[in-house]
């Protein structure tokens, strides 16, 4: 599995997260264990398990975003002028939250995390939602981590 489809997972199980609201350890734990059975016929993402290091990407990634949520929010709403966090798609706070979780606190590049951000959301979202998460992320980048 690659570090694109680990961070899919991560995704994944944020934009779940943003519906039932659960302990990450729970979430983690239903979304590895159960998903690979129940959908690796419906997609290629759940067809290979996580090697060991993108398994601790995922764990890391999901609970350091689940932990730090609020600051997160946070940015989001200060990047990204006139929108709330609630009026944002789920899937655009969610790629919001893993970009800036990996600049601020994962040993990842800025640039990779920007790209695969709005690939996250080309894929996942709208053309539009794709450009909205490429200028927030570059207005976060220029104030927060170009520091």
């Amino acid at each position: 599995m690659s570090r694109r489809m680990a961070r899919e997972l991560v995704l994944h199980m944020l934009f779940t997260n943003d519906f039932v609201n659960e302990d990450a350890q729970k979430v983690l734990d239903s979304s590895l264990a159960h998903n690979f059975d129940l959908f690796s016929d419906e997609s290629e993402l759940y067809q290979v398990a996580p090697s060991e290091a993108q398994d601790g990407y995922i764990h890391d990634a999901f609970k350091g975003i689940m932990e730090h949520m609020p600051e997160l929010n946070g940015y989001i709403e200060q990047y990204s002028v006139g929108w709330s966090v609630s009026r944002m798609s789920r899937l655009t706070r969610c790629i919001l939250r893993l970009c800036m979780y990996e600049m601020l606190y994962m040993d990842i590049p800025v640039g990779a995390s920007v790209n695969e951000g709005v690939e996250l959301a080309k894929k996942y979202d709208s053309d539009e939602a794709a450009s909205f998460i490429n200028g927030v992320l570059g207005s976060f980048v220029a104030k927060e981590i170009s520091k």
